[in-house]
């Protein structure tokens, strides 16, 4: 089943040095974008990471230093991703607990004002957990009668989660084929930033989802207790969660200085 677009879709895929959304670098990214009526358009790219590649990540998806050596950094190459991705919503596997967030802090840390919060977020990873409970080369198994000979190379892993996403569609009628209702199955919280950190609880307001004040709203967090948001600012937070929290602060006192 081709997908029914309002506006063009990006499936991504990063490989990176890690795992560790606040530290780790991405070191090759590929986009594809599905335009209403179905072309595509691709760009893949390595990326210098600036820090060095561990092993054990090399023995993963095959890139190393070696291979990245004369590769542009991500901030050579922020405004080109930003020009291929504007006005597009974003798809992945696993994309909105890795592979957004970490796409986000890289344009944080290039000091880029890309809005992630205008676009809806379609997980085909959380499709199929919730409906098969697999990995990806097993996905591409069983929904396309495929194997995923290149897993782990950022092209073969982004294309094959497209094709996986349109086998779902023909798979599961109950599942609408309409990006903000994809999105919408997506998610297990209604997250306000991509480390799930913060998230809108039954009557629409922003929770914390962790610590002592899980639970509770972030104003009335940043009312009772001031030292809470500096706590998080100086902690070991990805920037995007900061950036969140920063605005969550204004909303709260409005912009007068503490």
């Amino acid at each position: 089943m081709e997908l029914l677009l309002k506006r063009p879709l990006v499936f991504l895929d990063l490989e990176t040095t890690g795992i560790n959304i606040t530290s780790d670098r991405i070191v090759e990214i590929s986009l594809l974008k599905i335009l209403p009526g179905g072309e595509e358009e691709w760009l893949t790219t390595l990326v210098n990471p600036g820090i060095s590649i561990p092993a054990a990540s090399t023995a993963v998806h095959g890139i190393s230093d070696k291979d990245v050596a004369d590769a542009p950094s991500f901030g050579e190459i922020a405004v080109k991703l930003e020009a291929f991705m504007e006005g597009c919503d974003l798809a992945g596997f696993n994309a909105i607990k890795f592979d957004i967030p970490l796409l986000a802090e890289e344009f944080l840390r290039v000091e880029s004002d890309f809005n992630f919060r205008k676009r809806k977020y379609v997980d085909v990873q959380v499709i199929f957990h919730k409906k098969e409970q697999r990995t990806l080369s097993a996905a591409y198994r069983f929904y396309c009668r495929k194997e995923l000979t290149d897993a782990h190379t950022a092209e073969a892993d982004t294309l094959a989660t497209y094709e996986v996403l349109k086998s779902q569609l023909d798979m599961y009628p109950d599942l609408e084929n309409d990006v903000e209702k994809l999105a919408e199955f997506s998610s297990f919280n209604e997250i306000v930033d991509f480390a799930g950190r913060i998230i809108m609880n039954d009557k629409g307001v922003e929770t914390f989802n962790f610590g002592k004040y899980k639970g509770r709203s972030v104003g009335s967090v940043f009312r009772d207790d001031p030292s809470y948001y500096s706590w998080i600012m100086n902690g070991d937070f990805p920037l995007y969660t900061k950036r969140v929290l920063t605005e969550l602060r204004l909303k709260t006192f409005g912009n007068r200085k503490e």
